[in-house]
């Protein structure tokens, strides 16, 4: 099995942990992230853009002049298209953009990635992010004991401070393991997980 260092917030080594090859040390099959990341954007888009069509706009029906004898087109009514606060002709109407990925398959996209990050040691792990105090201030100082800008924290629980600490830090998100997804990993490109987080996120990504 593979392995890696566990820290402490200051970044000093306190042991190591062991790590599923099937999770943190697979294949790294990239169609499959692709796929995934195409079909997790594609499913936040509301498609609930319209416009109005003829049979929408409010406005007579009325014929505005007779069919014959003006020397004019003939017209049907005012809220055709061609005429100012006329319906539009072949506008967008509300559809949905969802796509399916089977169980799988989204799993295995998951594994890929994170396995991805392992090879490129871009995966931290902490014995724990307790901070003594709500400050930024004090999160901003491990991240620059670990060199990291863009990252994605993963905690086993819920965390107020460390919450609160980050939210005003550019390019950081924290989230639980039940929120990891694979575009967040593939934006922040590194990640902080708490040494319990690894075994909530082997335990559903194995199960």
């Amino acid at each position: 099995m593979a392995k890696l260092d566990v820290f402490d917030i200051k970044k000093s080594k306190v042991g190591e942990i062991e790590v599923a090859d099937a999770v943190f040390n697979g294949d790294v099959r990239e169609y499959l992230i692709h796929e995934a990341v195409k079909i997790q954007l594609a499913n936040r888009r509301q498609g609930t853009v319209a416009v109005k069509n003829r049979a929408l706009v409010s406005g007579s029906g009325k014929k505005p002049f007779k069919q014959k004898g003006t020397g004019q087109a003939r017209q049907g009514c005012k809220r055709a298209p061609q005429y100012p606060g006329g319906g539009v002709a072949f506008g967008p109407r509300p559809k949905t953009y969802s796509l399916a990925m089977n169980k799988k398959a989204r799993r295995a996209a998951l594994c890929s990635a994170l396995s991805l990050l392992f090879k490129n040691e871009k995966i931290t792990v902490l014995n724990s992010f307790e901070l003594p105090e709500i400050k930024t201030k004090n999160f901003v100082a491990v991240l620059d004991a670990f060199n990291l800008d863009k990252t994605l924290v993963i905690t086993d629980t819920a965390n107020l401070a460390l919450e609160l600490s980050a939210r005003n830090v550019k390019n950081v998100k924290v989230t639980g393991p039940e929120g990891l997804n694979i575009f967040d990993i593939m934006k922040y490109q590194s990640v902080i997980f708490t040494e319990a987080a690894v075994r909530r996120v082997e335990g559903v990504l194995q199960s």
